[in-house]
């Protein structure tokens, strides 16, 4: 099982979205069976097949055992990640392109960046899934607090040279056999939800 999977397939998004299918790729972070599962749920072990079903053909549930009840076999599913994202190339004629906006202060530009990310990540570990290679990545994530406006707005100048002088010092267009890597850093406000820090 995986930490986070993403979701680029429009049929499975849409099955994920189901509330009870959410509902039951939550449950099943722990391997369960329909009976087990209907208990937790509240419905029919014949309405909790069926959805099995439909989370199973996506991909997003998967079979871990077959067990012998009496004259039938009990199957024991668990969720193929702890967590899901869907794809923005889900929506592909909608989906987000940072090229079409150039005011790269907005955060609606931040938000398309930020899509494009997803989206190039879930390509990218798909395709090192099927080779069975891992799929080297790096990322900074932290907290900074700012006495004041023009504190950020020096901060985001001093950031942008550090950056362009990596960019600078390590970027080798004549490599060979070199491979280009996209390179995202976003500040933002922290967002405050009720109940977290």
């Amino acid at each position: 099982m995986h930490d986070v999977a993403v979701i680029d397939d429009p049929a499975a998004a849409e099955a994920s979205l189901d509330p009870v299918r959410a509902r039951l790729l939550a449950e099943l972070s722990e391997p369960g069976s329909a009976t087990t599962l209907a208990q937790q749920v509240g419905l029919t072990r014949q309405k909790v097949n069926y959805h099995l079903r439909e989370l199973e053909r996506h991909g997003l549930v998967e079979l871990v055992e077959e067990r012998r009840k009496g004259n039938f076999t009990e199957r024991v599913l668990r969720a193929t990640a702890v967590s899901y994202v869907i794809s923005p190339s889900v929506l592909a004629a909608v989906e987000p392109d940072p090229e079409r906006s150039r005011d790269r202060q907005s955060a609606r530009w931040l938000l398309a960046v930020a899509a494009r990310l997803v989206r190039d990540v879930g390509e990218l570990i798909a395709g090192a899934a099927k080779v069975r290679k891992r799929l080297a990545t790096f990322a900074i994530d932290g907290e900074v607090r700012f006495a004041s406006a023009a504190d950020r707005a020096a901060f985001a100048e001093e950031l942008s040279g550090a950056v362009t002088s990596l960019i600078s010092k390590y970027h080798d267009e004549s490599a060979a056999d070199g491979r280009a890597h996209r390179i995202v850093v976003a500040v933002h406000p922290t967002v405050r939800r009720e109940g977290k820090g």
